[in-house]
């Protein structure tokens, strides 16, 4: 098995544990379990992508076009939900 992969999945994982972390030290940071699942999808789908976009795309700078519109995708999706910022139909589903 490729090690690409594991490793993108392992740094995910640790990013989810940061606020679990957080959340054992201080009130500040508040996940209930439905952020923790909204947030691994949107982190390991953004990963798998990335992954996908570097097996499938031969054209270096396709591909970094491709990952670079992918994750900044995933930061606008991330924005809308933390904060609102683009009033979507995000704001209707809380």
């Amino acid at each position: 098995m490729k090690k690409r992969p594991i490793i993108i999945l392992s740094l995910i994982t640790v990013l989810l544990m940061i606020p679990l972390i957080a959340m054992q030290f201080t009130n500040q940071v508040n996940w209930s379990v439905g952020d923790f699942i909204v947030m691994a999808m949107l982190l390991y789908g953004t990963g798998v992508l990335c992954e996908f976009a570097i097996r499938r795309i031969t054209t270096i700078s396709y591909r970094y076009l491709t990952i670079v519109l992918i994750l900044l995708c995933c930061l606008v999706i991330w924005a809308e939900l933390s904060v609102g910022l683009f009033s979507t139909l995000f704001e209707l589903a809380k």
